[in-house]
């Protein structure tokens, strides 16, 4: 192959690395502390603050503009300016010269609009670093501090549930369901961005960030959602509605009772309806619904639930089916009740209500909803009820300051390591020391690009592996140096000794490292935690140091002997 095309192919590997690694390089050197403080807090946590921030501003605004301040508006409200000066467009309007509070506030129709169009604003941001967040390469919890949490799923208790031994699909879905069900949970209650994945055959591992309180944590954890469905009082709900047309104020937001008895009948009670928001949280839609206090089916019931589309509308539709207990008492509710309301509960919230338009068994097709409405449904219904006991068999807390000690010690170990390559290598080999000190700095760019682009979480035993892989890496020019310094000493010239040095130690690098290699994939795959966090590191290591000696130590030596016509190579102290 020649120069140019290798060179080419250096040129992209080292862009296309680049690129993975750039959403790491954005969090971590140029996003200010404050912004990711707030981005890696819950979508609660965001929703609050964006809130504050639009009434803040809002306040702002109105005051400078009942001032008659006419001065033009900080850049902070550039953004706001922008969606100003769109509407002035739509409008037809001319916009103004200068920019100020009032004429910003002119354009909107109502003050609810210039705060909404703010907060917007502050969501798209925060939520744009929130994604940056999941696209950079993940501290592992030995890094950032915070807590760990290894749970147990009783598989056991869930055959002996269902009457049977449970086959792999079975355990595979009920393992699947409890991770979505604790995803939801931990995020829904106000905690930071969790890391939550399988861990062998029956187990869970979670990691949470940051300060955590380990109560709390296993309350959320043991916690078993409630769904149910319930069969909405048509009549009471529309009395209620009246009712609250004259007294906004009438239901009293902590009991959910209303002072007016005969409102809501014995045997009903009212419940509040909510829907996803911007920021895909439950938000009250202001309405309430009278339902039956006693369910008419347990959500307990629901085996699977999945989203299609009608076959001739095309309309998104959820579809459920219920075990065959379920099946017998829906049939029963819904012949009892056709054409009125059924409403799905989860934890005293009704997420979503559907017209009974026959009675049905087994197989349940809900319609009536847009495409994400239908997505939350069913996600509501196949993890509101934990198909599997749960318990927890560890728990460990770290410290945020262990952490960051941690990382400085890490990094100063990568430096102090390169930089003792350096100086080995150049001791002994002259120039061609930086020729391989060149191909272990890119050994350990590419790595952490690769740890990037497969979301990999970097640990402290990570740091240990890419430390060990710069030593061993160098092994490798070592190897080549010493052949390159043999075909030197029985005469050949530059070119020649290049060529067969690079061609005799070929095997014997690619040997060493392959081993190398399987060995760390063996050791990922049957160790765990902080085990498999330094064979991976390791494995990759070992793959890009044979990229790096073979072809980018190869690349620059042809390039110093066919471009700049060297007919000497500095690779020792005997050799002149």
């Amino acid at each position: 192959m020649s120069k140019t095309r290798r060179f080419i192919i250096v040129l992209a590997v080292i862009g296309i690395a680049f690129a993975f690694l750039y959403p790491s390089l954005n969090w971590y050197f140029f996003t200010p502390k404050e912004d990711q403080a707030i981005a890696v807090g819950s979508r609660e946590q965001i929703r609050e603050y964006s809130r504050r921030m639009a009434f803040k501003d809002i306040t702002e605004l109105k005051r400078l503009a009942a001032a008659g301040d006419e001065k033009p508006l900080p850049s902070e409200f550039k953004d706001v300016v922008g969606v100003a000066a769109k509407l002035y467009k739509e409008s037809r309007l001319a916009a103004p010269k200068v920019w100020t509070a009032k004429t910003v506030l002119t354009a909107f129709d109502n003050e609810r609009a210039a705060y909404d169009a703010i907060e917007a604003k502050y969501r798209a941001t925060v939520l744009a670093v929130k994604a940056r967040h999941g696209n950079a390469v993940q501290l592992g919890l030995d890094l950032s501090g915070g807590m760990s949490v290894i749970i147990q799923a009783d598989l056991e208790a869930l055959s002996k549930k269902l009457g049977h031994t449970l086959s792999a699909a079975e355990r595979e879905d009920a393992m699947k369901r409890g991770i979505e069900v604790l995803n939801n949970r931990i995020d829904t209650f106000g905690l930071t961005e969790p890391v939550i994945r399988r861990q062998g055959e029956d187990q869970i591992y979670v990691e949470i960030p940051g300060t955590a309180d380990p109560e709390r944590i296993n309350s959320i954890i043991m916690g078993r959602g409630k769904l149910a469905f319930h069969i909405v009082d048509d009549e009471a709900t529309a009395r209620l509605e009246t009712y609250l047309a004259s007294n906004p104020l009438g239901v009293d937001e902590k009991s959910l009772k209303v002072a007016d008895a005969g409102i809501v009948p014995a045997g009903s009670v009212i419940r509040k309806f909510y829907k996803k928001d911007s920021y895909g949280l439950d938000e009250f839609t202001g309405r309430y619904l009278v339902i039956n206090e006693v369910p008419g089916l347990d959500g307990t019931h629901v085996q699977s639930a999945q989203v299609s589309s009608d076959p001739i509308t095309g309309a998104p539709e959820t579809n459920f089916v219920l075990d065959k207990q379920g099946g017998e008492l829906f049939y029963a509710l819904t012949s009892a009740n056709v054409n009125k309301t059924l409403a799905v509960v989860l934890d005293d919230r009704i997420k979503a209500g559907a017209r009974i338009q026959e009675p049905i068994r087994e197989s349940v097709r809900m319609t009536g909803f847009g495409a994400e409405e239908a997505n939350n449904l069913a996600l509501i219904l196949r993890t509101a009820a934990l198909p599997i006991e749960l318990s927890v068999v560890s728990q460990q807390a770290i410290g945020a300051s262990l952490g960051e000690e941690s990382i400085v010690q890490g990094r100063n170990a990568i430096l102090v390591g390169i930089l003792g390559v350096f100086v080995f290598m150049f001791l002994f080999y002259k120039g061609a020391g930086v020729n391989a000190t060149i191909a272990q700095v890119l050994n350990l760019y590419l790595m952490l690009s690769i740890l990037t682009a497969f979301k990999l979480t970097l640990t402290l035993p990570s740091i240990a592996g890419f430390v060990l892989t710069i030593g061993m890496a160098v092994d490798a020019s070592v190897v080549i140096f010493e052949r390159i310094k043999e075909e030197m000493a029985v005469g050949k010239s530059r070119k020649a000794a290049i060529d067969a040095g690079f061609h005799r130690a070929f095997w014997a690098i690619w040997d060493s490292n392959i081993t190398t290699i399987i060995a760390a994939l063996f050791l990922a795959q049957l160790g765990s935690g902080p085990i498999q966090g330094f064979a991976v590191s390791l494995a990759i290591g070992n793959m890009v140091s044979l990229f790096t000696a073979l072809f980018v130590s190869r690349l620059i030596f042809d390039f110093g002997s066919d471009t700049l016509h060297r007919s000497h190579l500095s690779i020792s102290w005997r050799i002149k």
